[in-house]
């Protein structure tokens, strides 16, 4: 298959995985009330975790990771190119899925599967960085904001730029889609971890 077929076709491969809202459909089935309707109404992991189901959150994690791994790995047959779309359409099929409106998550655990396909040292260390934040801070929106942060300058500096400029514009996406919370941690206002 040639690459003006491959490369269109393995973005919109990533993208329909990432637009799976997993958060959603396992709170559906567990019977819990609309994820959308609780806490920040974000579909994805920190929400669930909202809702009192700690499996459920967790699974909603593995499986939100599992689409970016899963579309890179698929698309990585075509070449570094290719795996690299299909990241990136995971990430902005996670952020704005066709079945929800355009309405989606964060894209936090999609980031780290991304990176789990692509080169697995900067997913530990957005998650290391991401859990001392967490740690320290209780705020799940930090830890995420700063990891993104950390983890393009590391790609750059462990030697690989193109995979540092693609994590740094899903960064950058990660940011505005952060927006709100944000303004939130500069009012002194953002729900920590295990808040509901």
């Amino acid at each position: 298959m040639s690459a003006n077929v491959w490369l269109p076709l393995a973005f919109i491969i990533g993208y329909l995985l990432g637009s799976i809202p997993f958060g959603l459909v396992l709170t559906k089935l567990a019977g819990t009330e609309d994820l959308r309707s609780i806490g920040s109404g974000n579909i994805g992991a920190t929400n669930v975790l909202r809702t009192g189901r700690k499996g459920l959150a967790a699974a909603t994690l593995i499986l939100d990771a599992l689409k970016g791994t899963v579309a890179v790995i698929i698309a990585s047959y075509g070449g570094a190119e290719a795996a690299m779309l299909a990241g990136l359409g995971a990430f902005l099929g996670h952020l704005f899925p066709v079945w929800l409106k355009f309405k989606g998550g964060k894209g936090v655990a999609v980031y780290i599967g991304i990176l789990i396909g692509l080169f697995w040292p900067a997913a530990i260390v957005f998650c290391v960085v991401w859990l001392i934040t967490a740690v320290i801070s209780r705020y799940s929106s930090l830890s995420a904001l700063i990891a993104s942060v950390v983890t393009p300058i590391f790609l750059w500096w462990s030697g690989h730029p193109t995979l540092a400029e693609l994590s740094a514009l899903v960064s950058l996406l990660l940011i505005y889609m952060h927006r709100a919370n944000i303004s939130r941690l500069m009012a002194g206002t953002e729900g920590k971890i295990g808040q509901k």
